[in-house]
């Protein structure tokens, strides 16, 4: 069954009132962006998307007594994130994440009580994620979020329990079963895509590429490579990375660097041992090949895609255990995710082919 589209909430100037419409009806919610109005406009809205009757005559006032709001707690929420998802002083990915999540949360249900919000409600907030043309699976990573809001309500005595077990039951969007899309999967790069993309952009960016490709990491982890974090002693180079993907959970990242890598580090020394070596950023690096993808009229990809290339030309010649140790994974599963553990095996693959 299709779902209804989300109504929008209206300026009905003639009256002053806020409104909506609802199969074609005009619903009016009371005084044009009033606290009542903006209540009065979730409930429909969760009802809309739940394919429960609208009565246009019914009205519920706010009650000055409910409690707290959505509004204050997603702002009390977000003076704490902003202290909390911090990484060598600087913001994390996360913080617009969670703001991308809890927008439509508060511009629909900002002035609810927040232990009147209910599974109807979130299902609401999420089916304007929908709307929004978001994927499934990030879908259901902003639903997530909103139960994280909660559930740090909840620690902090500032949402009843009973609400956050409410929102658990909201069961996550299933594949084939939702409108939201899918986003193919990412796999490896042929040889032909990655040598038409390097014809076609500056040193720097083919130089990452290739790196990319002999040692694994990240794009994030070689743009953060500084020349005295490079240990260039034996036949193996090492770099230790402090502020990893993954630092949070207590686990070490070292990249490990042989002969052909080497080669390519060596263009970028410097006699500043704090400068980094690739003047570019994350967002620049993924832009020149996907722009390059496009003038060479081919299946566009991304630089994280070069992880699963190495992780491919590993195993087939290694195996499981070497490609876990050169991909920094706790976890053989996610290894087997990007091929189809310790640093002397990540050393032995980087002495032969990186």
């Amino acid at each position: 069954m299709k779902i209804p589209k989300v109504p929008t909430y209206g300026h009905h100037k003639p009256t002053g009132q806020a409104r909506c419409y609802v199969a074609g009806k005009s619903v009016y919610l009371g005084k044009y962006g009033s606290e009542e109005s903006r209540i009065r406009f979730g409930e429909i809205v969760a009802k809309v998307i739940s394919g429960r009757h609208v009565d246009p005559f019914v009205t519920k006032s706010a009650d000055p007594e409910a409690g707290l709001t959505i509004n204050e707690l997603v702002l009390a929420f977000m003076r704490h994130a902003d202290g909390h998802y911090v990484k060598n002083g600087e913001p994390t990915s996360e913080i617009h994440c969670l703001k991308a999540a809890t927008r439509p949360l508060v511009e629909l249900y900002g002035f609810t009580a927040v232990d009147e919000f209910g599974p109807l409600m979130l299902k609401a907030v999420r089916q304007n994620f929908v709307s929004s043309g978001w994927v499934r699976e990030s879908c259901n990573k902003g639903v997530n979020r909103i139960r994280l809001v909660f559930k740090w309500g909840v620690e902090n005595e500032l949402v009843a329990p009973g609400t956050l077990q409410k929102l658990q039951a909201v069961a996550p969007l299933l594949k084939g079963r939702t409108e939201a899309a899918d986003n193919a999967p990412r796999t490896a790069v042929d040889d032909v895509r990655i040598e038409a993309v390097k014809n076609l952009v500056r040193p720097l960016v083919r130089d990452l590429i290739e790196l990319q490709r002999l040692c694994g990491a990240r794009s994030g982890e070689l743009l953060k490579l500084t020349t005295g974090m490079l240990i260039r002693t034996g036949d193996v180079w090492k770099a230790d990375i402090s502020d990893h993907k993954t630092v949070h959970h207590d686990q070490s990242r070292t990249l490990h660097f042989g002969p052909q890598a080497q080669l390519i580090l060596t263009k970028y020394l410097s006699a500043d041992p704090d400068a980094k070596l690739f003047k570019i950023t994350r967002t620049a690096f993924c832009r020149s090949i996907t722009r390059a993808c496009e003038k060479a009229k081919i299946e566009r990809w991304v630089p994280h895609q070069m992880r699963h290339t190495n992780a491919n030309n590993v195993r087939e010649e290694f195996g499981l255990e070497h490609t876990q140790a050169v991909l920094g994974h706790a976890h053989a599963d996610m290894t087997q995710h990007y091929a189809k553990v310790s640093s002397k095996k990540a050393a032995e693959v980087a002495r032969k082919i990186g």
